[in-house]
């Protein structure tokens, strides 16, 4: 028998009740623990739930939309991607405030490492233990670790400074294009909605951060501000800060589910959609539009009756354009899903600015308003749901549509790569062709063109007659002999390059000095070159913009066949709307060629010495130059123009928007054919007023369209005399003194 003194048998009670109450701790700990663990799995199932429906909804309405091209390219498009996505190159054409965006667009990509870590963690169930987040799943990573943990915990902090600074400035600054007709009550809020979870996102990511480190003696990862701020839980027991360590991890998570499923309802969609959007966009230029397939058949046809009548994909043949949102096609979906509501597209608009309905914003949102009005029943009935409603007219009406000058400065400046215009254009198509609905004049055009091979009312025998009795401006007034392709042809020989007029540089009197100025330089380089004369027909550029995509192909396959007949390989053109055409629209129909615009081809002339600009005609002059927008923003030519400038001693001057900010000069999309759509003023006054701000004493250009209206301008503004508008033809011309 074993006999214990009082104070042996006091101690062997308190041991046996501490070993008691740590196993009762132990297992309520490791109940807890697993509770935790379940929650967490049970909330991460629901989260990933949720989004996954919210996704295979959209890629059902996905699968009943249009292809809308080839997604080939992958080397552009991953260069897109880097460049425009994650390099953020359009947000920060505005340097302040586009570097705003970008830090937080960075710091989301910097974060989300140590957020992918956090819901792996959970799974496993490492954070549930008594020190929950002194276990890190990727810290095997080492270095690597480190500077994405340190950049993660920069940028929370950086993110709640400058999340603040966007909802004071939403809230408190009356920026313009935070504003407009198509923004609701609910986007506002929306927004404000999207900025504060972000706010509460970084917030306590900040305090699980510091709370981390303040509680724990071992730290993985490094953190350059919150392990300088474990101040604040100074004085607290290990115990209560391993608590709010937890507390602040699970509000960090749950933000996350949260914030994940609200965003495919959100102007933000754009935090998952902007990678993908800008990927999946056009690599090819801004101003080509595509060639429908569905009617190159039937106008192969109506060219060739001998050919096998086209077949039809379907029971019910395809709308012509874009009626209502089934008519578009995926891309259209995705765009409006991108789209972040930052109204840079709609600051940019030449017709908004000038006060007409447009607004390239609304449009996209009209789109996405439309399917998410349409979708339930889309889902259900597929294209046959017919609620009586439809995009146009509803949504989008007619008079924004005309208003669109192509100008491409709206998808110029997206900086999630949404093509405004070619929705756009896709419901002109549906004005056009369904319900022949377009304006008059536009119908006078087409009809001008059907008839004579150009958009007025001139013969087509009268397309060569500019070249008639030309002559250097010489002592001996040389002549200028232009032949035509089919005496060149019947003589057996060939030339270096055709030269394709156009028709405004063909019947416009003033557009038609450009061409005998630049005939004269081809004549003065020695250079072999011919024209088509009356075998030359509209390019087709305005009757596509306007929606008539019949009378586009037939006038395209009528030149390609006259072309490809005389085995036309290079093409020098003054026209940058018919440059863009043949160059980018004509390939698909079979008319492959090299083309070149006149300014291109003159600055090739001075770079190869063919010709020596010696006079100081200009010398002490002030120009400005306009950018034309198809050779500009549509074609990515800036610097052969201004080369040429430079090269004649001038002073040359650049207005405040120019380059691929040039304003429009109001001329494309038709608009020089129709009378335009109520607005402030004219887009040409606008833009004329742009230039006049310099003071030039000459107004460049490169267009025969802009030159029309910047004369009209400058007529306007009764500076006729004062300011001359000149291309860059005649500047040369004059340059070379011939």
């Amino acid at each position: 028998m074993i006999y214990f003194s009082e104070h042996e048998l006091q101690f062997l009670f308190l041991q046996r009740y501490t070993e008691s109450l740590y196993s009762h701790f132990k297992h309520h700990i490791i109940f807890n623990a697993m509770v935790s663990h379940l929650f967490f799995i049970a909330s991460t199932l629901i989260a990933f739930g949720l989004l996954t429906y919210s996704f295979l909804r959209i890629f059902k309405i996905i699968k009943l939309l249009r292809k809308p091209y080839s997604i080939s390219n992958f080397g552009e498009r991953v260069k897109r991607l880097f460049t425009i996505a994650i390099a953020q190159e359009k947000i920060l054409r505005f340097p302040l405030i586009g570097l705003m965006h970008a830090l937080v667009f960075w710091g989301f990509l910097m974060i989300t490492f140590g957020s992918g870590e956090m819901v792996l963690d959970g799974i496993i169930g490492t954070p549930f233990d008594n020190n929950p987040l002194n276990d890190r799943l990727f810290k095997f990573f080492g270095t690597v670790y480190n500077v994405l943990i340190a950049g993660g915990d920069i940028f929370a902090y950086t993110i709640v400074i400058l999340v603040g600074a966007f909802l004071v400035r939403r809230i408190f600054m009356h920026i313009k294009r935070f504003t407009g007709v198509e923004l609701r009550h609910r986007d506002h809020k929306d927004a404000a909605i999207a900025l504060s979870l972000i706010l509460l996102l970084m917030v306590s990511l900040a305090g699980m951060n510091i709370a981390y480190n303040a509680g724990n003696e071992n730290v993985f990862g490094v953190y350059p501000i919150s392990s300088q701020l474990t101040g604040i839980f100074e004085g607290m027991q290990t115990h209560t800060v391993h608590t709010l360590e937890l507390v602040f991890w699970w509000t960090h998570i749950l933000l996350i589910f949260f914030f994940a499923n609200y965003l495919p309802y959100s102007k933000h969609f754009h935090v998952f959609m902007s990678l993908p959007n800008v990927y999946l966009s056009r690599t090819e230029p801004l101003s080509k539009m595509t060639n429908m397939e569905s009617v190159t058949g039937e106008v192969k046809l109506m060219l060739d009756p001998s050919l096998p009548e086209p077949q039809s994909k379907g029971d019910e043949p395809e709308r012509f354009g874009m009626k209502d949102v089934e008519d578009g096609t995926w891309k259209y979906y995705l765009d409006s899903l991108t789209c972040t509501q930052c109204g840079r597209c709609t600051s940019v608009c030449p017709a908004n600015q000038t006060g007409k309905k447009l607004s390239p914003r609304k449009v996209v949102l009209d789109y996405r308003r439309r399917m998410e009005e349409k979708m339930s029943g889309l889902l259900k009935e597929g294209k046959k749901f017919d609620d009586k409603k439809s995009l146009l007219g509803d949504y989008t009406t007619a008079e924004e549509l005309w208003a669109c000058t192509t100008c491409n400065a709206c998808a110029q400046e997206c900086p999630v790569s949404i093509d405004q215009p070619s929705m756009i254009l896709e419901m002109r198509r549906y004005i056009f062709m369904e319900q022949s609905a377009a304006p008059s004049l536009l119908n006078s055009m087409c009809t001008n063109i059907e008839n004579n091979g150009a958009p007025w009312q001139y013969s087509a025998a009268d397309r060569g007659k500019w070249a008639d009795n030309l002559t250097l401006n010489d002592e001996a007034k040389t002549p200028v002999k232009v032949p035509l392709m089919s005496q060149i042809a019947a003589a057996g020989k060939n030339i270096d390059i055709l030269f394709w007029v156009g028709s405004a540089s063909s019947y416009d009197d003033r557009a038609k000095k450009i061409s005998r100025d630049f005939a004269k330089i081809l004549h003065h380089a020695k250079i072999n070159f011919a024209i088509l004369g009356s075998e030359e027909s509209d390019s087709g550029d305005n009757a596509k913009r306007a929606g008539n995509e019949f009378l586009f192909q037939m006038q395209a396959l009528t030149n390609i066949e006259v072309l490809n007949s005389y085995g036309i390989k290079k093409i020098v053109t003054c026209d940058p709307h018919d440059f863009n055409t043949l160059k980018n629209e004509y390939p698909e129909l079979g008319g492959i060629y090299e083309l070149i615009h006149h300014t291109q081809y003159i600055d090739e002339l001075i770079n190869l010495d063919l010709i020596k600009v010696t006079n100081s005609t200009f010398s002490g002059k002030t120009i400005t130059y306009h950018d034309p927008c198809y050779l500009g923003r549509g074609n990515g030519e800036y610097n052969a123009p201004r080369n040429i400038l430079k090269s004649t001693s001038c002073t040359l001057t650049e207005m405040h928007r120019n380059k691929s900010r040039a304003l429009c000069c109001g001329a494309g999309g038709t608009q020089m054919f129709k009378e335009s759509e109520p607005g402030t003023k004219e887009v040409y006054e606008l833009r004329t007023e742009d230039a006049l701000e310099v003071q030039p004493n000459i107004i460049a250009t490169a267009c025969p369209l802009c030159m029309t209206m910047l004369t009209d301008g400058i007529k306007m503004k009764e500076l006729t005399g004062e300011v001359q508008i000149l291309d860059i033809a005649e500047i040369t011309v004059k340059a070379l003194g011939i």
